[in-house]
């Protein structure tokens, strides 16, 4: 089974997340930051991947940190767990409506780290949750992950909407990415021989 459990303890943060790829989704989220917790829900049930997060923050400042290191952790978990990526489809896309909402997302597992945000909250903030934090965090994970991310919001005026489909087009993509290609399952998907 594809699974990674990473633990991560700094100043400002104690983190452990663990997952496994090849899942139904199924989610334990504890950070401390409600609305946060309800996007990595997301990530977890709509890309497949069983996820649990625990998170001690310094949510006394603010959930910078918080929200930074989860994205951290998870993206080093990710990449834990696909190993030499042996057998992945690689690439995954999607484009998720809610309601006023559409997101479009397209990933590539290159391990060449790369972020392209064309997102645009329109609110400073989503009940307490600063909305800048939506891009701290996905800057992280691709990061630390290596991915090679284009997140680009074609329509939106809510941004809780905006927020929640940005979360579940990349895990819609993930899912995509991450499965065993049935016709190459044996085989790193590039021509280098490695990713």
């Amino acid at each position: 089974m594809r699974s990674a459990k990473i633990s991560r303890k700094t100043a400002e943060t104690d983190i452990d997340v663990s997952l496994t790829l090849d899942g139904t989704g199924s989610y334990d989220m504890q950070t401390g930051v409600g609305f946060f917790d309800h996007m990595l829900d997301q990530l977890a049930r709509h890309s497949l991947i069983d996820m649990d997060v625990r998170c001690k923050g310094d949510l006394h400042i603010d959930d910078h940190h918080t929200v930074e290191d989860v994205g951290i952790a998870i993206g080093q978990a990710l990449s834990q767990a696909l190993g030499d990526k042996r057998g992945i489809r690689r690439y995954g896309s999607c484009l998720l409506p809610m309601d006023d909402a559409l997101v479009r997302c397209a990933l590539d597992l290159s391990g060449r780290p790369f972020l392209v945000w064309n997102v645009d909250l329109p609110t400073p903030k989503i009940g307490t949750f600063d909305t800048e934090l939506v891009r701290e965090f996905f800057q992280a994970l691709s990061t630390h992950g290596g991915i090679t991310l284009h997140v680009d919001m074609l329509h939106g005026i809510n941004s809780h909407h905006i927020a929640e489909a940005a979360f579940k087009a990349v895990a819609r993509a993930l899912r995509e990415a991450v499965e065993t290609d049935p016709r190459k399952s044996d085989a790193v998907p590039s021509t280098k021989g490695m990713l």
